[in-house]
């Protein structure tokens, strides 16, 4: 990934953070104010009805209430005590560790517990995710299967590929949306006594791993490790959805990568033909003469006047030497020393035709 695409995604997530921060500010913080204002008033209307009452009693009082709601007891409760740490409780608490969705609702609070809540998280958070990567395997391959039959259906009602490909993974998501969000919803609202909203809301940041703890299924209920394995199935389900919109996304990116290249090909060639035709004209004739002249040069050792009384004429074949039997032979001529007799003879040898006449060769066909 370049580094401006990185930039902007990251200013794109800064943003984004600012906004959720202004938004949530603007619908919390008078929700916030308001309870605050009430508890004090609450308070100060109870040391007015019982005076007898020391302030300084009631606040550590209230302090010990908060202590202990942190601690995991309900301060509702009267006389009898419920553990949040029996065998279903503990089990859905470990859950929430290995699923990282850590609702906060319970926690560990001895150095014992702490210490055994790390390396419980270490362990079993991959475990978990090697397990999540194999139920997700298998729903995706029944996501496929199911995709492929109502393309098939489709594809007999002759509609394009492309339409029945969206139709396909569109009612693929909506069924698995189905199963794993709307029938939850409506269940938690039956057993839990939530309200629509707040049932879709522990639904929602459930499957999202956010967790926060408000809202907290089966705690009230032995139902607890069925919520977990429900948590267990929509991750797989959610993942292999992820996977899925990978896929095409990386398959998308492939093809726009292939077609800007094509395109800039295409530009490339557009833009130096472009550069061509704005050339002046007499400019590119003397150019093209300038090539012309430079392809057709002749050879330097054909280029030179012909000399027939003394002419290099070692193109001759054996043909012609057999028909010119009444040449005399000159001798080599030094052009270096030109007083200085040749010490040796030359490998060429120079004729020179009786009474004027020049027997009939090949170098009479070379065009000069």
């Amino acid at each position: 990934m370049r580094c401006s695409t990185l930039l902007s995604i990251l200013t794109g997530v800064l943003l984004y953070l600012v906004l959720g921060a202004v938004v949530f500010r603007t619908l919390e913080a008078p929700q916030e104010q308001n309870k605050h204002v009430h508890l004090q008033n609450m308070r100060q209307g109870f040391l007015l009805n019982f005076t007898c009452v020391d302030p300084d009693n009631l606040q550590g009082f209230i302090e010990e209430v908060v202590e202990a709601i942190g601690a995991g007891v309900d301060p509702s409760s009267n006389y009898t005590f419920v553990s949040q740490w029996d065998l279903a409780s503990a089990f859905f608490f470990s859950g929430t560790i290995i699923t990282t969705i850590g609702f906060g609702n319970t926690s560990p609070k001895t150095e014992g517990g702490q210490l055994f809540c790390i390396f419980y998280a270490l362990v079993g958070i991959p475990m978990f995710g090697i397990l999540l990567a194999g139920v997700g395997d298998h729903l995706g391959t029944g996501l496929r299967k199911l995709v492929a039959k109502i393309e098939t259906l489709f594809l007999k009602w002759r509609v394009s590929p492309t339409i029945v490909r969206v139709i396909s993974a569109l009612l693929s998501i909506l069924l698995g949306c189905l199963l794993f969000v709307a029938v939850p919803i409506l269940v938690f609202q039956e057993v839990e006594k939530w309200t629509l909203l707040e049932s879709a809301y522990f639904v929602v940041i459930t499957l999202t791993t956010v967790g926060f703890g408000d809202y907290v299924a089966g705690i009230d209920h032995p139902s607890s490790p069925l919520v977990w394995f429900w948590i267990l199935l929509g991750l797989a389900y959610f993942a292999s959805i992820l996977t899925m919109i990978g896929n095409w996304l990386r398959v998308l990116s492939k093809k726009t990568r292939a077609e800007m290249e094509g395109l800039r090909a295409h530009a490339t060639d557009w833009t130096q033909n472009i550069q061509n035709m704005s050339v002046d004209p007499f400019k590119r004739r003397q150019e093209q003469g300038q090539t012309e002249s430079d392809t057709e040069a002749p050879d330097p050792r054909l280029s030179q006047p012909l000399d027939y009384f003394g002419e290099n004429l070692a193109f001759i074949d054996e043909s012609s030497d057999a028909q010119s039997g009444k040449l005399r032979l000159d001798p080599p001529q030094n052009t270096t020393q030109p007083n200085a007799r040749p010490s040796q003879p030359l490998d060429r040898r120079h004729y020179r035709a009786v009474g004027g006449q020049r027997p009939r060769t090949k170098m009479d066909q070379c065009s000069f």
